[in-house]
Order: C-alpha cells, then structure tokens, then sequence
C-alpha cells in the first residue's frame, strides 16, 4: 500500500519531486567546521521573510486544503503541497525510499450507515437526534429505566441488569475552570463519560443520557467528531474494536420527557466497521557542514493536519486551522530557506507530523519509526499555533521541572530568544498545575517520552481555536516571523554546539 501510495502522489501532483535536489555529494571531504562563538548572530534570519509566511499561509490555511483532516485526501494534498515547497527551499528528502514522504497505517473504527435507533417505537436520526458515543455492535430491545442523574442516591435501591439506563446529565467531578479553552465542550465530554461509566459498572445493557442545559448546545460539535469514530496508529494484530461493552447514546435535551414515559423501551441494532487509511509524515533534511557531526540531526518539527469540513459555524464549514497548525508549517519552511543557504555543523531534520489532532499520531509513528537513526536526534524543536495572542509574548513549553527534560536545550532557547525576538516568556502553561495541561498536547512528547530533548514553542490558545474563526486573515504575521526566526536562532545554537545536548538525569513527567 505504501509503494502504491507513493507512486500515486509522485506521478499525478504537478512538479512533486521523488528525488533529492542538487547539493554537495554526501560524504565528500571537506574541513572540520569550527562552531560559531556563542551569541553570534545566525547568519540566516533575513530568510525568513514575514511576505512568504504570510503567502504560504493563504495557501497551506486557505479554503482550497479544506482544513488538511487526517485520513482525507484534503490531508495528502496538503502533504504534497508542503512537499513541493520543501524541494523549492533546497530541503533534500529524507523519507521512505528517497521521497519527502513517510506513510504509515492509521486505523479507523466508525459506527455503520446501516446502524439504527429507536425510542418508545419513533426511530432517531443518528447524529441529529441521538449521537453513539463510541462505536459499538449490539442488537437490543429493552426497558428503559430513568435514574435522574444516576448518581449513586438515584441508583441505591434499582437494578439495571437487562435495562437501558436513562439518566440527566449534570456537572461532572472536577469541571473544567470557566476559563479553559472549549470549556463548555470538555464539561460534555468528562460528563458523558463519567456518568457512562458509572451506570455501566452497574450492569445497563444500555445506556442513554439527556444532555443538560450546558451540554445540549454542544451536541452539533461534539457530535461532529464523534461521527468520525475512533482513529489510532493501526497494528498487526488487532482491527482497533475494543472488547464488548454496553452502547452509550447521547440525546438532546427535548428527549427528556420521551426516556421518562412509562413503559418506554430502546430499541437498537449497531454494528461498527473498520478500516485503514493512509497517513503521512512529510520528511526533509539539510546536511551539516561539518563532517564530524554531520550525521547527528536537530530535529524541527510541527503538525500539518487540522479538522477539516465540518458543520457550519456562521456559514463556515472549513475549519482552517491557520493557527493551528498551518502557522508552524510554513515556519518550518522559512527555517528551511534559511538553513539550506547556511547550514549548521549538524544536519537539520524537518518533520510536519501528519495526524496530531488524532491524538499525536504521527509524531508517536515518526519516533518509533524514524527515518534517521534515533539515537542520531540531537533535539526537537517542536512548536504548536505560534501565530496569535499578544504580540510581545510567547510560551516555550517544556522549560520547567517536570516537564523539562534538557537544562542545556532551555538555556540555549532562551538565549536565543533574548538576542533575537525578545519575547515576554509565559512560564504559567508549562507548569503542571495549569488546568490546559498544554505540554502533553503537542509533537513534542512522544520524542520526550522516548528521551530525546524536547521543547514546544507557542503563542497558546485563543477564541478561535478549533473553529472555522482560525483563518489566515488573523494571523499575526509579524510575529508569526518572530517565533520563527527564534525556533531557527535555537536550531542554529543547538546544530553548532560543540558539545549535544542531553537529557537531563532523573526526567520524569507527572502523567
């Protein structure tokens, strides 16, 4: 499937190229290169220009790449796209089999079009009426008991063996704060699973749950991903279903009264189906110049994926994802331009990650599966929407215990900052008590995890994340510009160290 794949994109996307570019002969001799002083300016900064940001944004965060989702060929168009312009900035390729790309599986599990639902006789429209919560396969015809808000008072004294069990839902424990991102969103989903897992460890053959007043405004959205199934990094030896379990219905705040009729019944046949779908990290490279550590790689990184066509917010389907993550990408090319025309003693690495916003899955490939030897990777220079927000601000993410894994790669990533953009750092999200819980929501972590230094940088979250809003038109390109000249100001002090960076001794994450 990979070499048909790859055929596929080589020969049908107009001027892709399969091979490398023109460049020095790989192992030639040439002199030892003495690092840099330290401090110095990097000689590339005025290549990365904030007009071919802003041009690559339109293009890569526009409408026409219809939101770049995983496992579309919206996603392997934008794959291509991002290719292309790798090869354009004197990027060599450096993924499978002498191509930008890297395939890998992604599985797909989804509820069946053949799946149906009914309530006291009157059939639901799946996905307007009534959401599955995951997908499932079962066959069942049973009584509907309501326990209120199936709290344990409600359920003290009734036996759900056999029963669908209907309960309001209401707040969940731990809320999230008013202030989180999609906060309302995450009040739904903890509350669906929560009170879910409480009423299937009682037995229900079935559960239905009645969105609350926060929840029900929420149904179209989360809806909307749940619709899609469940997605991971396919293996071997499984077809990604899980193991039985009672089907988990989600209902809209109208069907209060109809779950609480007397002698109502649910009555439902699910099946799921699954398949694979091909995903793809787009790889590329720029050789060091020093032959001594030419063979060692700083490894850029960002992902190229977003959330596609979805339903209509203000009569917007497309949700661009200019911020996040379009705005790394065309960083990452900027980077590119600059360190092809100066590069540093150790070679650079570029990876755009395909499928984070699945749950880092090509990131969580990509360290598992590295096109260059893994203990070749110097560091990750990770970032994640770096585009918003105040102007004079910006987050470096894995720059505190515990989430700092190299004292030696945050040192150098705030020197850099202080001779090159200068940014007011904000410490807050790295910590382990912010309730985002930011530094496990990004590429950066699974090569942390797989001990290799690791930092994100980001401009963090705002109104417009994960909605039709985050479009190219709000960008702020000037320091879009900023954030990237720091990531390459790093990668340069990073790439010309005499020594590498290394992992800190006792790393250890929280979670």
């Amino acid at each position: 499937m990979q070499q048909c794949a790859l055929l596929i994109l080589c020969v049908t996307a107009a001027g892709i190229a399969c091979t490398a570019p023109r460049s020095a002969t790989p192992g030639a001799t040439s002199p030892v290169v003495a690092a840099p002083a330290p401090g110095s300016t990097p000689p590339g900064m005025a290549e990365i220009r904030q007009e071919d940001l802003r041009r690559d944004l339109y293009a890569l965060g526009g409408d026409d790449m219809r939101g770049r989702e995983a496992g579309t060929l919206d996603e392997l168009r934008a794959g291509v796209w991002v290719a292309e312009r790798a090869r354009e900035a004197g990027l060599e390729p450096a993924g499978d089999d002498g191509t930008y790309f890297q395939f890998w599986p992604m599985r797909r599990v989804r509820l069946s079009g053949a799946s149906h639902v009914s309530l006291g006789g009157r059939p639901l429209a799946l996905w307007k009426d009534a959401v599955v919560v995951s997908p499932a396969d079962a066959t069942l015809d049973v009584p509907i008991v309501f326990v209120g808000e199936g709290k344990e008072t409600d359920l003290a004294a009734v036996d759900l063996k056999g029963k669908a069990a209907a309960a309001l839902l209401s707040a969940p424990a731990n809320p999230p704060s008013a202030g989180m991102s999609l906060s309302a969103r995450r009040y739904t989903m903890l509350a669906v699973r929560q009170r879910a897992a409480a009423l299937a460890a009682r037995g229900a053959a079935a559960i239905l749950l009645v969105s609350d007043s926060i929840a029900d405004p929420q149904f179209d959205n989360i809806g909307a991903g749940w619709l899609r199934g469940r997605y991971g990094v396919d293996s071997a030896d499984s077809d990604g279903r899980g193991a039985a379990q009672a089907p988990v219905i989600w209902l809209r705040r109208g069907s209060l009264d109809q779950v609480r009729a007397p002698n109502a019944r649910l009555a439902l046949q699910l099946s799921s189906e699954s398949f694979v779908y091909p995903s793809m990290n787009i790889v590329a490279r720029v050789r060091g110049a020093d032959p001594s550590v030419r063979d060692e790689y700083v490894l850029y990184s960002g992902h190229h994926d977003h959330d596609g066509v979805r339903f209509p917010v203000g009569g917007d389907s497309i949700w661009n994802g200019a911020d996040d993550n379009a705005s790394v990408s065309v960083a990452l090319l900027g980077i590119g331009r600059a360190l092809a025309k100066h590069p540093t003693r150790r070679s650079a690495l570029f990876v755009w990650h395909g499928a984070e916003e699945r749950g880092l899955l090509g990131s969580r490939w990509f360290s598992r599966h590295p096109t260059v030897r893994a203990t070749a990777i110097v560091a990750v220079l990770n970032a994640d929407m770096i585009g918003r927000n105040s102007p004079d601000s910006a987050a470096l993410l894995g720059s505190q215990p515990p989430h700092r894994n190299s004292a030696a790669l945050v040192t150098m990533a705030l020197e850099a900052n202080a001779g090159t953009s200068r940014f007011a750092i904000d410490s807050l999200w790295d910590r382990p008590t912010h309730p985002e819980g930011w530094y496990f929501r990004s590429d950066h972590l699974p090569y942390a995890r797989a001990g290799i230094p690791a930092v994100e940088f980001s401009t963090l979250l705002h109104p417009d994340y994960h909605t039709p809003r985050d479009e190219p038109s709000r960008i702020d390109y000037g320091k879009l510009t900023r954030v990237a000249q720091w990531m390459y100001a790093t990668g340069w002090a990073v790439g010309n160290a005499v020594d590498r960076v290394r992992v800190d001794p006792g790393f250890k994450l929280e979670r």
